[in-house]
């Protein structure tokens, strides 16, 4: 019997100024919370709201957890990556 699998997972990448974030993050809670936000990102992409601006290619999202008191900036490209581009404690 063939193994079924779940729905395909978007690549996550990062921006510059959101890798520079994460080289300064040091603790385990703060790493947790963002792994947290990522993984489920990752497995919706649009689960965050549409930030008010321009409508005009892709469009920039924010995703924020209540229990991890988080918020992820991202936007989506055409292929589906999702681009991360701020990481902010709320």
């Amino acid at each position: 019997m063939a193994r079924q699998h779940g729905p395909r997972r978007a690549r996550i990448a990062c921006s510059d100024s959101a890798a520079k974030q994460l080289e300064n993050i040091t603790s385990e809670a703060e790493i947790h919370a963002l792994d947290r936000a990522l993984v489920v990102v990752s497995v919706d992409p649009d689960v965050g709201e549409p930030l008010p601006g321009d409508t005009a290619g892709s469009q920039l999202r924010q995703y924020t957890d209540d229990v991890e008191q988080v918020r992820v900036l991202y936007f989506v490209t055409a292929l589906r990556t999702v681009v991360v581009v701020a990481y902010l404690e709320d």
